[in-house]
Protein backbone atom coordinates (compact mmCIF):
# COMPACT_ATOMS: atom_id res chain seq x y z
CA UNK A 1 0.00 0.00 0.00
CA UNK A 2 1.56 3.34 -0.96
CA UNK A 3 -1.11 5.27 1.56
CA UNK A 4 -1.35 4.02 5.00
CA UNK A 5 -3.33 6.37 7.50
CA UNK A 6 -3.26 9.38 5.34
CA UNK A 7 0.53 9.02 4.32
CA UNK A 8 2.14 9.04 0.88
CA UNK A 9 5.05 6.96 0.34
CA UNK A 10 5.69 8.31 -2.56
CA UNK A 11 6.02 11.98 -1.56
CA UNK A 12 9.39 12.26 -0.32
CA UNK A 13 11.13 15.11 -0.17
CA UNK A 14 14.90 16.40 -0.10
CA UNK A 15 18.37 14.75 -0.73
CA UNK A 16 18.16 10.67 -1.78
CA UNK A 17 20.81 9.72 0.54
CA UNK A 18 19.77 6.26 -0.45
CA UNK A 19 21.59 6.18 -3.58
CA UNK A 20 24.70 7.90 -2.58
CA UNK A 21 24.75 5.18 0.27
CA UNK A 22 24.32 2.15 -2.29
CA UNK A 23 26.85 3.78 -4.42
CA UNK A 24 30.02 3.90 -1.21
CA UNK A 25 28.08 0.58 0.51
CA UNK A 26 29.79 -1.56 -2.49
CA UNK A 27 32.59 -2.83 -0.94
CA UNK A 28 34.91 -2.88 -3.89
CA UNK A 29 33.63 0.75 -4.48
CA UNK A 30 34.62 1.65 -0.90
CA UNK A 31 37.82 0.45 -1.31
CA UNK A 32 38.13 2.63 -4.81
CA UNK A 33 36.80 5.72 -2.36
CA UNK A 34 39.31 5.26 0.54
CA UNK A 35 42.02 4.42 -1.44
CA UNK A 36 41.72 8.12 -2.92
CA UNK A 37 42.16 9.43 0.64
CA UNK A 38 45.08 10.34 0.46
CA UNK A 39 44.76 13.01 -2.22
CA UNK A 40 46.54 11.27 -5.13
CA UNK A 41 44.79 10.48 -8.42
CA UNK A 42 44.59 6.96 -9.55
CA UNK A 43 44.21 5.15 -13.08
CA UNK A 44 41.57 2.70 -13.35
CA UNK A 45 44.17 -0.08 -13.44
CA UNK A 46 45.82 1.20 -10.04
CA UNK A 47 42.14 1.38 -8.67
CA UNK A 48 41.09 -1.85 -9.44
CA UNK A 49 44.32 -3.15 -8.35
CA UNK A 50 43.09 -1.39 -4.82
CA UNK A 51 39.50 -2.95 -5.03
CA UNK A 52 41.02 -6.69 -5.54
CA UNK A 53 38.34 -6.62 -8.98
CA UNK A 54 38.93 -6.58 -12.72
CA UNK A 55 40.17 -3.65 -15.02
CA UNK A 56 36.24 -3.73 -16.91
CA UNK A 57 34.21 -4.30 -13.25
CA UNK A 58 36.59 -1.19 -11.58
CA UNK A 59 35.90 1.12 -14.97
CA UNK A 60 31.81 0.34 -14.40
CA UNK A 61 32.27 0.87 -10.65
CA UNK A 62 34.40 4.75 -11.71
CA UNK A 63 31.31 5.42 -14.01
CA UNK A 64 28.72 5.47 -11.52
CA UNK A 65 31.07 7.20 -9.20
CA UNK A 66 31.74 9.97 -11.82
CA UNK A 67 28.13 10.06 -12.32
CA UNK A 68 26.89 10.83 -8.64
CA UNK A 69 30.38 13.29 -8.60
CA UNK A 70 32.25 11.13 -6.33
CA UNK A 71 34.73 10.67 -8.07
CA UNK A 72 36.29 13.08 -10.97
CA UNK A 73 38.33 12.12 -14.22
CA UNK A 74 41.04 14.42 -15.42
CA UNK A 75 43.13 13.15 -18.73
CA UNK A 76 46.71 13.55 -18.61
CA UNK A 77 48.59 12.24 -21.86
CA UNK A 78 47.18 8.68 -22.91
CA UNK A 79 46.43 8.29 -19.07
CA UNK A 80 42.71 8.87 -17.16
CA UNK A 81 43.20 9.40 -13.49
CA UNK A 82 40.31 9.83 -10.92
CA UNK A 83 40.54 11.94 -7.76
CA UNK A 84 37.58 12.54 -5.31
CA UNK A 85 35.48 15.56 -6.41
CA UNK A 86 36.40 17.60 -3.45
CA UNK A 87 36.97 17.62 0.21
CA UNK A 88 33.46 17.59 0.83
CA UNK A 89 33.30 14.55 -0.33
CA UNK A 90 36.23 13.08 1.61
CA UNK A 91 34.94 14.75 5.16
CA UNK A 92 31.87 12.41 4.20
CA UNK A 93 34.04 9.11 3.98
CA UNK A 94 36.03 10.26 7.14
CA UNK A 95 33.15 10.39 9.10
CA UNK A 96 31.98 7.21 7.97
CA UNK A 97 35.07 5.58 8.92
CA UNK A 98 35.12 6.95 12.57
CA UNK A 99 31.38 5.38 12.58
CA UNK A 100 32.72 2.22 11.29
CA UNK A 101 35.70 2.13 13.77
CA UNK A 102 32.81 2.99 16.75
CA UNK A 103 30.63 0.34 16.08
CA UNK A 104 32.97 -2.14 15.50
CA UNK A 105 33.05 -2.46 11.78
CA UNK A 106 36.41 -2.74 11.17
CA UNK A 107 39.17 -4.70 8.90
CA UNK A 108 40.44 -8.15 10.40
CA UNK A 109 43.83 -7.31 9.84
CA UNK A 110 46.06 -5.33 12.09
CA UNK A 111 49.76 -4.44 12.33
CA UNK A 112 52.17 -1.63 12.63
CA UNK A 113 50.81 0.26 9.43
CA UNK A 114 47.34 0.49 11.67
CA UNK A 115 49.53 2.31 14.27
CA UNK A 116 51.25 4.34 11.96
CA UNK A 117 47.55 5.75 10.30
CA UNK A 118 46.42 6.58 14.02
CA UNK A 119 49.47 9.05 14.69
CA UNK A 120 49.60 10.74 11.24
CA UNK A 121 48.15 10.07 8.24
CA UNK A 122 47.01 12.16 4.84
CA UNK A 123 42.88 12.90 5.28
CA UNK A 124 42.68 14.25 1.52
CA UNK A 125 45.19 16.77 1.77
CA UNK A 126 45.28 17.48 4.98
CA UNK A 127 47.01 15.83 8.56
CA UNK A 128 45.46 13.78 10.30
CA UNK A 129 45.35 11.45 13.24
CA UNK A 130 46.32 12.36 16.49
CA UNK A 131 49.59 14.75 16.11
CA UNK A 132 46.43 16.59 13.37
CA UNK A 133 44.08 16.99 16.23
CA UNK A 134 47.09 17.99 18.37
CA UNK A 135 47.80 20.32 16.05
CA UNK A 136 43.93 21.78 15.75
CA UNK A 137 43.44 21.79 19.60
CA UNK A 138 46.93 23.92 20.10
CA UNK A 139 45.30 26.12 17.65
CA UNK A 140 42.31 26.76 19.02
CA UNK A 141 43.40 26.96 22.77
CA UNK A 142 45.97 29.91 21.70
CA UNK A 143 43.10 31.35 20.11
CA UNK A 144 44.93 31.28 16.97
CA UNK A 145 41.94 29.51 15.01
CA UNK A 146 38.22 29.83 16.62
CA UNK A 147 35.29 27.43 16.14
CA UNK A 148 31.99 28.87 14.58
CA UNK A 149 29.91 25.93 15.39
CA UNK A 150 31.04 23.21 13.16
CA UNK A 151 32.86 25.80 11.51
CA UNK A 152 35.99 27.54 12.05
CA UNK A 153 37.70 30.58 10.78
CA UNK A 154 41.65 32.56 11.54
CA UNK A 155 41.70 35.34 14.25
CA UNK A 156 44.13 38.09 13.54
CA UNK A 157 47.15 36.37 15.44
CA UNK A 158 45.91 33.58 13.50
CA UNK A 159 46.96 35.09 10.31
CA UNK A 160 50.23 36.49 11.80
CA UNK A 161 51.40 32.98 13.02
CA UNK A 162 50.11 31.70 9.95
CA UNK A 163 52.45 33.80 7.83
CA UNK A 164 54.97 33.52 10.17
CA UNK A 165 55.05 29.91 9.63
CA UNK A 166 55.43 30.58 5.43
CA UNK A 167 51.63 30.43 4.88
CA UNK A 168 50.46 32.53 1.42
CA UNK A 169 47.46 33.42 3.21
CA UNK A 170 46.35 36.04 0.62
CA UNK A 171 47.04 33.38 -2.40
CA UNK A 172 44.99 30.59 -0.29
CA UNK A 173 42.06 32.99 -0.26
CA UNK A 174 41.99 33.78 -3.96
CA UNK A 175 41.27 30.21 -4.63
CA UNK A 176 38.19 28.31 -4.43
CA UNK A 177 38.24 26.12 -1.14
CA UNK A 178 37.51 27.42 2.24
CA UNK A 179 40.37 28.75 4.52
CA UNK A 180 39.43 26.83 7.27
CA UNK A 181 37.47 23.89 7.83
CA UNK A 182 36.96 21.65 10.65
CA UNK A 183 37.27 17.74 9.85
CA UNK A 184 35.85 14.78 12.22
CA UNK A 185 38.85 12.55 12.65
CA UNK A 186 38.08 9.23 12.79
CA UNK A 187 40.36 7.44 14.84
CA UNK A 188 40.54 10.53 17.42
CA UNK A 189 36.54 11.24 16.92
CA UNK A 190 37.35 14.87 17.67
CA UNK A 191 38.36 17.59 14.93
CA UNK A 192 41.31 18.47 12.71
CA UNK A 193 41.93 21.13 10.65
CA UNK A 194 41.05 20.81 6.94
CA UNK A 195 40.53 23.39 4.09
CA UNK A 196 42.94 25.35 2.02
CA UNK A 197 44.88 25.82 5.21
CA UNK A 198 45.23 22.81 6.52
CA UNK A 199 46.35 21.31 3.33
CA UNK A 200 49.19 24.16 2.91
CA UNK A 201 50.26 23.26 6.64
CA UNK A 202 51.30 20.34 5.93
CA UNK A 203 52.43 20.97 2.77
CA UNK A 204 54.45 23.33 5.06
CA UNK A 205 55.76 20.68 7.15
CA UNK A 206 57.11 18.37 4.41
CA UNK A 207 59.09 21.52 2.86
CA UNK A 208 60.82 22.08 6.18
CA UNK A 209 61.65 18.12 6.40
CA UNK A 210 59.33 17.64 9.70
CA UNK A 211 57.13 14.79 7.39
CA UNK A 212 56.86 12.82 4.56
CA UNK A 213 54.34 10.81 3.08
CA UNK A 214 54.71 7.07 2.41
CA UNK A 215 54.33 6.49 -1.49
CA UNK A 216 51.13 4.08 -1.99
CA UNK A 217 49.65 4.82 1.88
CA UNK A 218 48.04 7.32 3.91
CA UNK A 219 50.53 6.81 6.40
CA UNK A 220 52.80 10.05 7.37
CA UNK A 221 56.55 9.49 8.77
CA UNK A 222 57.42 11.78 11.21
CA UNK A 223 61.23 12.83 11.48
CA UNK A 224 63.11 12.96 14.89
CA UNK A 225 63.50 16.92 13.31
CA UNK A 226 59.59 17.23 12.56
CA UNK A 227 58.93 15.36 16.52
CA UNK A 228 60.49 18.42 18.28
CA UNK A 229 59.49 20.30 16.15
CA UNK A 230 56.25 19.85 16.04
CA UNK A 231 55.81 19.92 19.93
CA UNK A 232 57.36 22.85 20.45
CA UNK A 233 54.75 24.54 17.80
CA UNK A 234 51.96 22.38 19.00
CA UNK A 235 52.65 21.16 22.17
CA UNK A 236 49.31 20.62 24.39
CA UNK A 237 48.17 23.86 25.78
CA UNK A 238 47.07 24.52 29.38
Amino acid sequence: MREWFGYDQTMKEGPDISRIAALIGDPARSNILTALMDGRALTASELAEEAGVGLSTASGHLSKLTEAALVTPRKSGRHKYFHLTDAEVAAVLEALMGLAARTGATRVRTGPRDAQMQVARVCYNHLAGRMGVQMYSSLIGRGLVVEIGEDASLSDAGRTFAEQFGIDLKGLEKGRTRLCRTCLDWSERRNHLAGSLGRAMLDRMEEQGWMARVPGQRVIRVTRKGERAFEEMFGVVG
